[in-house]
């Protein structure tokens, strides 16, 4: 009988759901867990003999562009979990995939997720070949974040309407846009949004409170604020629904209207593919995302002089120190700010 190269992975991925874990966080680490396996099996490396060498081996495997002809070699064929090799490089930049391995923070995420599985044996008193210390996590470049002006993202957020043929579609893009950016809400969180989160009135054409009580990253409940624009749109693509679907936002054609009711709804990478176009058409220099309005939500809340505690509880931040990463200065704030401040200025 043929001996699992990583022992006890299914009782550590039940330990996880016991503590918890979101189904998303079980299967990313399962995902990543999973292909630290295949590279054992490729260089013919038991799990008893994983030392210091493998892990430094398999940094440089990961940096590589092997690592995704790799993963296309590999398919569905060999591993359990038939979308590995689609969510593997989901996140992943497209130049990213074609040119080279995975990113430094990408490769850590895949290297903290194999120190967890290693704890997890120490805790359970099995045997481990090595501590979870001793994998070293790589230097991760440090990038400055930029976050487009507020007239752009306005723009973005208003060009659904003018942009789209379809008045269902125009309606939806827009007031999917709008939610984003009126409350700095993950797009996880949006599309996972249903009708019965939203306090509508019977027939749907009012809502009758401004916020969401919403479920987020770590199961974390928190309020979401909706601005009163943002109101008028969500009630207007609202107004045009009148199916049995239990999501917010659905799509409007393809193979998702086909599913169960309750499975019904817009997909992530529809709404990210959908702001990379608009913010090619309008021209926007600064790169924008879902993440982005997100960004910016944090951003010019803070130019208006928000509190920081309050802008951390709106994003649903455990720490406050996460919530400062996500504010940065527009170059416009920047500059006034240098114009007005600088002792040499006048």
């Amino acid at each position: 009988m043929k001996k699992k190269i990583l022992p006890y992975l299914d009782d550590y991925l039940l330990e996880l759901s016991n503590n918890n874990y979101s189904l998303e966080t079980i299967k990313n680490y399962e995902r990543d867990l999973l292909i630290f396996k295949e590279f054992l099996t490729l260089k013919n490396i038991s799990f008893k003999q994983v030392s210091k060498k493998t892990i430094t081996l398999y940094k440089g495997f990961l940096k590589s562009e092997n690592y995704f002809k790799f993963l296309e070699e590999i398919g569905e064929k060999s591993l359990d979990d038939s979308n590995i090799s689609k969510s593997s490089s989901k996140g992943s930049k497209t130049h990213e995939r074609r040119s080279r391995g995975l990113s430094s923070r990408s490769i850590n995420r895949m290297l903290s997720s194999l120190r967890s599985f290693l704890r997890f044996l120490i805790d359970f008193d099995h045997r481990t070949p090595l501590a979870p210390d001793a994998i070293k996590l790589l230097k991760t470049e440090r990038k400055e974040s930029r976050v487009a002006e507020f007239e752009d993202l306005v723009k973005l957020v208003e060009y659904p309407t003018s942009f789209e043929k379809k008045k269902i579609v125009a309606l939806r893009n827009r007031a999917i846009l709008e939610l984003l950016f009126s409350s700095g809400m993950r797009i996880s969180e949006l599309v996972n949004l249903n009708l019965k989160d939203v306090d509508l009135t019977f027939d749907r054409r009012k809502i009758r409170v401004g916020k969401l009580y919403i479920l987020g990253k770590g199961k974390k409940q928190r309020f979401v604020y909706l601005t009163e624009r943002c109101k008028s749109h969500l009630e207007a693509y609202l107004g045009t629904r009148s199916d049995q679907y239990e999501a917010l936002f659905i799509p409007t054609k393809g193979k998702r209207i086909k599913k169960e009711i309750s499975k019904v709804r817009i997909s992530a990478r529809y709404i990210q593919n959908r702001i990379a176009l608009y913010r090619k058409l309008l021209g926007i220099i600064v790169p924008v995302s879902p993440h982005s309005l997100r960004h910016g939500f944090a951003t010019y809340l803070a130019e208006k002089g928000a509190s920081p505690v309050a802008i951390q509880r709106l994003l649903g931040h455990e720490s406050l120190q996460t919530t400062t990463r996500y504010v940065h200065a527009s170059d416009r704030f920047a500059e006034k700010t240098h114009k007005k401040y600088h002792p040499l200025s006048r």
